[in-house]
């Protein structure tokens, strides 16, 4: 049987083990959350080194794509520096397929083509893919990332703009700790609003669920909310701060 194991910086709550067939080959397919302990996700990853057949960075990916230029993110590339035989991925480019293809798949389940007013994307430096098709059906799109990364109350406003900045602050962030760059796991189902007014203010929220739980008001009727890898209790939290979608 094969082995594939995903070290995640997420919580642990989260960790899941099945066994899938591809094409008659058996995998067993793992995940294992280190809750923010990036040292401990580093010792993981050279436990399972030869003895996995692939393993995958998960809460943080290795490199941010850009335009067609990979920007390294120095802080995960450290967790994985002692992986030498087993194959190892993250999810960069997989996300980025898939979600710039994002209201074209679910066109089935939508039906026409939505459209909105206004869209706030927490953070989106590693989800250029999501940017683009928000941008396809929002008005406005503002993105947090200035916010959420440096405390800079200000949203950038629109693809093109976050480019131009992105390309600016990428070769700087790459050096930045991972406590910096992504939301600590460890603390991801704590709940501390912030910026409060471009939650408010927008009708679509895409991004991160660790985000969106934390730091999305407690009041979010009428919003239509996109995310990714959604357990039963972030449904229930969603639904109880009166997210329509």
């Amino acid at each position: 049987m094969k082995r594939a194991v995903s070290v995640s910086l997420g919580s642990p709550r989260r960790d899941k083990k099945v066994i899938v067939d591809f094409n008659g080959v058996s995998i067993s397919v793992e995940r294992i959350g280190t809750g923010g302990d990036a040292r401990a996700a580093r010792q993981l990853f050279k436990e399972l080194d030869g003895k996995a057949d692939a393993l995958s960075v998960g809460g943080i990916d290795l490199y941010v794509h850009l335009d067609g230029h990979d920007y390294p993110i120095r802080a995960a590339l450290k967790l994985v520096q002692d992986v030498h035989q087993s194959a190892l991925v993250d999810g960069r480019m997989l996300k980025y397929a898939l979600e710039g293809r994002l209201f074209e798949r679910a066109q089935p389940l939508l039906g026409e083509q939505p459209s909105f007013h206004s869209a706030f994307i927490p953070f989106g430096t590693d989800r250029i893919g999501l940017i683009s098709a928000v941008s396809s059906v929002a008005q406005q799109v503002l993105i947090g990332d200035l916010m959420f990364m440096f405390g800079v109350p200000y949203a950038v406003r629109g693809l093109e703009s976050f480019k131009r900045l992105a390309r600016i602050l990428l070769p700087v962030a790459g050096f930045l700790p991972i406590s910096v760059l992504f939301p600590p796991g460890a603390k991801e189902e704590s709940h501390h609003p912030k910026y409060q007014s471009y939650w408010q203010q927008a009708d679509l929220i895409a991004g991160d669920m660790h985000y969106i739980q934390k730091y999305a008001p407690h009041d979010m009727r009428g919003k239509f909310v996109i995310t990714n890898t959604t357990t039963e209790e972030n449904i229930r939290v969603l639904k109880n701060r009166g997210v329509s979608h």
